[in-house]
């Protein structure tokens, strides 16, 4: 291989891996590689094989050593990387909010149908963000008002979720409270001649509004209208049988605009915490409480833009001034389910465990692997207001949970798929591993290596010497043989020998992993069964909350490398 072509590799190789802590995977290294040196696009074909000879020396290299060979042969990429990383710590500012001097009244304003996900935790934090900068109130409202999608169960996993996102909520309204007050406001704009009550066949009202036309009940007297809602409410009509419209502009662009519903009818089922067969729909309900909890600034997707130039009309015939409204973009949230009819399948199935389960988009099931409530504000934060829609970045989250959580995760040894190996003409020593690299006052483990190694699977396949991490070297002979090859660090790094974890035979007890990608068998130093609900970081593996101990057996999900 050419040495200027194999430093550039080993350059942008130890970049990667002393920035995210882990062997890179081939197709980082390429991708920085070429788009640093477009001069090298026409050997793409022939720089794959060199790259995983580089790879594989970066792999046996002590990963304490990664960031100091960096500066060695590039100071200048070394300098930018911790540049890039101090500019990542400073603390991102949002954009100021108008009318907000005096302080601010946000509201975050779930629909009780299930616990919250991380769609739910960017509205959450940025209105709770805001009302920290400015001081004032946040106001949790419970959106109850639909009563088939209304979970029971819901409205405790909701207040589970706030407490755990630490959100400093100050007022809680349910809106199923507060039906009489929607009652008599749409009594109000009857009179005022906002609304009009429609007996309407449902299709013929939309090719009517598709033509731009009014339909016939809109001609009723203040009258006439106010006699249809009072047979509305005392049970005179069924579900699909009429609706209360607000009058707006027939011309409308979009006709989703023209003529609203704000009240209907539903039969079944029946509201767990009222009795009850007249709802009000989202657009009054919500104008109704904006004004009269007086909320100041509302942060919301731009999928409401429609529904704020609908409430604007409400706002309007009442003569009440609107909040003052930011809407950001679509966050697209790949890899987990966040659908809550989906979920509730998939757990009545038995496709899931459970709505912590792993595979969802649940704020509990991501805090069961360990991610804190301060690492989801910062990313959400993060994310800012901006209204391009943007892609939610994993990577992003997992980066602020590790600087949250290293610090106070001790390190141990994680062995998947273990295996045995007698080793031959290995003296008989104890490993003092510390429990975290360079904190003497975090104590030690002590590795009582007695003749035989459980050794992972996978990493142990194929390999002639491996370097057992802080013991010694050996090499694999086959049938689960092995033969003492010295205790030098630089002859296994010499011989690109992998660094492995590993346990004394007989000493590790069961462990399974939970991960996304499915679960690990294997064992683990019997010191993590005391870290019940506590986060380790199983080396070589990554960051792991210790869930629970069962029938002597430890069991923890995944967070992230």
């Amino acid at each position: 291989m050419d040495a200027a072509l194999r430093q550039i590799l080993l350059v942008y190789a130890l970049e990667n891996a002393a920035k995210h802590g882990s062997v890179p995977r081939a197709k980082a290294v390429m991708g920085k590689v070429l788009g640093t040196h477009p001069e090298l696009r026409p050997h793409a074909k022939e720089l794959p094989a060199a790259l995983d000879e580089v790879l594989a020396e970066v792999a046996v290299m002590d990963p304490e050593t990664w960031k100091a060979k960096l500066t060695e042969l590039a100071p200048q990429v070394a300098g930018e990387m911790d540049a890039g990383k101090k500019k990542k710590k400073e603390k991102k500012e949002l954009p100021p909010l108008e009318e907000a001097e005096g302080g601010v009244v946000m509201r975050f304003a779930p629909n009780p149908s299930g616990p919250l996900h991380l769609g739910h935790a960017r509205a959450a934090f940025l209105n709770d963000a805001y009302v920290k900068r400015y001081g004032g109130r946040y106001v949790l409202r419970i959106e109850d008002t639909d009563p088939r999608r209304v979970d029971p169960e819901a409205y405790e996993m909701v207040q589970e979720d706030i407490k755990w996102m630490e959100l400093g909520v100050t007022d809680i309204v349910y809106q199923s409270d507060r039906m009489d007050i929607y009652y008599d406001l749409c009594r109000k704009l009857i009179e005022l001649g906002g609304a009009y009550v429609c007996t309407c066949d449902a299709e013929r009202f939309r090719e009517l509004k598709m033509a731009k036309k009014a339909c016939p009940c809109r001609s009723h007297t203040i009258e006439e209208n106010l006699e249809l809602w009072e047979q509305m409410l005392t049970g005179g009509f069924a579900e699909g049988q009429v609706t209360v419209r607000v009058k707006t502009d027939l011309e409308h662009p979009d006709p989703a605009i023209r003529d609203f519903s704000i009240f209907r009818i539903v039969d079944a089922p029946a509201h767990p915490r009222i009795e009850a067969k007249v709802y009000p729909l989202m657009n009054f309900s919500v104008v109704v409480d904006d004004h009269l909890l007086g909320i100041t600034h509302v942060i919301r997707g731009k999928d409401h833009i429609a529904n704020t130039r609908r409430q604007r009309y409400i706002f309007d015939y009442f003569g009440w001034k609107p909040p003052v409204y930011r809407h950001y973009g679509r966050m697209s949230i790949e890899g987990v389910v966040l659908s809550t009819s989906s979920m509730h399948r998939g757990i009545d199935e038995g496709t899931y465990t459970g709505w912590d389960d792993v595979h969802l988009g649940t704020l509990r099931a991501i805090g069961r692997r360990g991610i804190q409530p301060k690492a989801v504000r910062q990313a959400m934060v993060d994310l800012g207001t901006g209204d391009t829609d943007i892609s939610f970045s994993w990577e992003n989250l997992y980066a602020a949970n590790k600087a949250v959580i290293d610090e106070t995760s001790d390190r141990f040894f994680f062995v998947p798929h273990p295996v045995r190996y007698e080793v031959e003409g290995a003296p008989e020593q104890t490993a003092e591993v510390p429990r975290y690299p360079g904190d003497e006052k975090r104590g030690m483990r002590a590795l009582d290596f007695t003749g035989a190694v459980v050794l992972p699977a996978a990493e142990v396949e194929g390999a002639t010497v491996v370097r057992l991490k802080d013991l010694f070297n050996i090499e694999v002979k086959g049938e689960r043989q092995a033969a003492y090859a010295g205790d030098d660090l630089t002859a296994a790094r010499e011989a690109k020998a992998p660094i492995i974890q590993w346990l004394p035979a007989g000493y590790g007890i069961p462990c399974t992993l939970h991960t996304p990608e499915g679960d690990l068998e294997g064992v683990c130093e019997p010191e993590v069964a005391e870290y019940v609900d506590r986060m380790v970081q199983f080396e070589r593996v990554g960051f792991a909350r210790i869930d629970r101990v069962e029938d002597g057996r430890v069991v923890a999900f995944f967070a992230h490398r």
